[in-house]
């Protein structure tokens, strides 16, 4: 019966994550630029002294989905999306050059470009940083151009250029912080053929109605296997009881 109880306990931990990631998922639903997490698991044989008679449940690498959220148009100058494959690349957390798809820009006090979630946008030197304006335009190459605050309508002033990049998909890794790096820790090089939409954000490619119901699936699976789990134990006592009366 342990073998039983074993497979079931490892199953039912593999349900928890999984469960973790759909709710991880869900939550983020509306959020500018998320790309989806998926849990995926295989069985694996427990070796140890004697014969390899247990087998359990190992979580596989993560995996992400990388296909494109749906456009909307907003209007607001500081809003851009990544047209097809590519990203923006931002300063995460961690020091470490990063990459997103959230492009629902914002101007700090300080005059540093940030993106909704607070991470500074890196231009062709670092992170981006503007001077006083009276108008700001973000071309599709991701060419930061203002006019001067005070200065003439017709004066336009290139500061900057957005860094965007198109790395290997599977040189990515998602951190702690729900950004993408690459695995060694390495920078993309600027990539002249990503361009972006403006006045336009991306939403998250999560699928509510799909996660809802992978969320049902995988709580019936985590019950089943608490049941199994009781039935084992119930079957253990009765051949236990057995054994005493004979």
């Amino acid at each position: 019966m342990d073998k039983m109880v074993y497979l079931a306990m490892s199953g039912a931990k593999e349900n928890m994550l999984a469960q973790t990631k759909t709710a991880n998922n869900l939550a983020n639903a509306s959020t500018v630029g998320f790309r989806a997490d998926l849990h995926q698991a295989r069985s694996m044989q427990a070796f140890g002294d004697g014969h390899p008679t247990r087998v359990f449940s190992l979580t596989e690498r993560p995996g992400y989905r990388f296909d494109s959220g749906a456009l909307m148009s907003t209007g607001n100058d500081f809003d851009v999306a990544v047209e097809g494959q590519g990203w923006i690349a931002v300063q995460g957390e961690n020091g470490l050059e990063s990459y997103t798809r959230r492009g629902d820009l914002k101007i700090s006090p300080n005059g540093l470009v940030t993106n909704g979630a607070g991470h500074l946008v890196l231009g062709n030197g670092g992170p981006i940083a503007l001077p006083p304006f009276d108008k700001v335009d973000i071309g599709n190459d991701g060419t930061i151009t203002i006019r001067p605050q005070g200065a003439a309508a017709t004066e336009a002033v290139v500061v900057d250029r957005i860094k965007l990049v198109n790395p290997n998909n599977a040189d990515l890794m998602k951190n702690e912080f729900g950004l993408f790096q690459r695995k060694d820790n390495g920078v993309e090089p600027p990539d002249a053929a990503v361009t972006l939409v403006t006045k336009t954000l991306e939403s998250s490619n999560v699928n509510a109605v799909e996660e809802m119901i992978n969320m049902i699936s995988l709580s019936r699976q985590f019950e089943m296997q608490v049941k199994m789990m009781k039935t084992a134990e119930e079957t253990g006592q009765a051949a236990e009881q057995l054994a005493r009366i004979s």
